[in-house]
């Protein structure tokens, strides 16, 4: 069974929250926003995917394929109490996109993406968003203007469901960082992102979901 890291007040909604492919779950981001959520009255539950954890050990395995780790994203979901909120930073805010709908008769009723990885960097062509075209959990995509997964002249021109409300950190990059030149701060862009959060947690509390009938294909 994973780890759990957790951060904020115990009667705040829940977010489980995963972490990027190359930082674990308590690096300086993560920690930080955990730190702007709790702020916020946001209860963050993270956790770490086995090749991460085992990196603590000093061991380097690769960052497995997305869809190899769904069914410990599911493990670390039902170790948490079920959560009604679930996300991940890039890597793992993909993986809980893959697996979001399949836990929404469980109780799940949204999803949080902070930098989604829409393809990777410099190749453009290499969608990652297939699953996205019909996704019917309620979602949030805090994605930097600039980010090279994804900037907002890529994102304009994919079919997104219309479940997924993207907030745009100006000028950031795949950590939502702007520029210096831009005329915004790094703090600024991430009280953005955690105010956004905060605010589609609220929309979308535990309690009966209704189900949406299955996308025609």
């Amino acid at each position: 069974m994973p780890d759990l890291l957790i951060t904020g007040p115990d009667d705040g909604p829940t977010l489980m929250l995963a972490h990027g492919a190359g930082a674990a779950m308590d690096s300086r981001w993560m920690d930080d926003m955990a730190a702007r959520l709790s702020a916020r009255g946001i209860r963050v539950v993270r956790f770490e995917f086995a090749y991460m954890a085992a990196r603590r050990s000093g061991s380097r395995p690769p960052v497995p394929r997305a869809d190899r780790v769904l069914g410990e994203y599911r493990v670390a979901w039902e170790q948490a109490g079920r959560p009604a909120l679930i996300g991940g930073k890039s890597y793992g805010g993909r993986v809980a996109s893959m697996v979001a709908d399949s836990l929404r008769p469980d109780g799940l009723r949204g999803l949080v993406c902070l930098g989604y990885p829409f393809h990777p960097p410099g190749r453009p062509e290499q969608l990652r968003t297939a699953h996205l075209e019909h996704l019917a959990t309620p979602a949030l995509i805090c994605q930097g203007e600039r980010d090279p997964m994804g900037t907002t002249a890529d994102v304009a021109g994919y079919a997104l469901a219309p479940t997924i409300t993207i907030s745009w950190a100006p000028d950031g990059d795949h950590d939502l960082r702007p520029r210096k030149a831009s005329g915004h701060t790094p703090a600024e862009n991430l009280d953005a992102a955690a105010a956004a959060v905060a605010a589609f947690a609220r929309r979308h509390p535990s309690g009966p979901f209704p189900l949406l009938p299955p996308p025609s294909i």
